[in-house]
């Protein structure tokens, strides 16, 4: 089973984004063995990409407004040639304040989900979905229309 760690900057305050990332975490239990790690918001990014860089292990995906956009079902492709490979994945959502260079640098790969900015706490939800699409278009299930 694939191990996919999210490394997230911040700590999810509203019960509902909990809730939806509870959700979210159930669902991909059967597809991946996930791990959130919040570490928290400090006074400089440098600070922060310390803390993120301890964290990072296997395939390094960086997720930043300047990376490549792609689709779900590329997103999907991706996915299902790292598990092929035998390969971990670690994800990383910055903080309100964007991420620190050093994050970049140490990347596989960036990624941008849209040219728009979310809310940090809000683009979680949406990984964890999209990660799960991601699984589901691999399996052949309808989820994805």
């Amino acid at each position: 089973m694939m191990k996919i760690t999210v490394v997230c900057v911040g700590r999810l305050k509203e019960a509902y984004w909990r809730e939806a990332c509870a959700e979210y975490e159930k669902r991909l239990s059967r597809f991946c063995k996930l791990e959130l790690k919040e570490l928290p918001e400090r006074a400089s990014l440098r600070e922060e990409a310390a803390d993120i860089l301890k964290k990072l292990q296997g395939y390094v995906l960086v997720l930043a407004v300047e990376g490549r956009e792609m689709s779900s079902e590329e997103f999907a492709f991706s996915l299902k040639k790292l598990q092929d490979e035998g390969r971990e994945l670690t994800l990383v959502v910055g903080s309100s304040c964007g991420l620190d260079g050093a994050v970049k640098d140490a990347a596989d790969g960036l990624v941008s989900f849209s040219k728009m900015t979310f809310p940090h706490q809000m683009f979680r939800v949406v990984l964890l979905e999209q990660l799960y699409r991601a699984f589901m278009i691999n399996s052949g299930a309808e989820y994805h229309k």
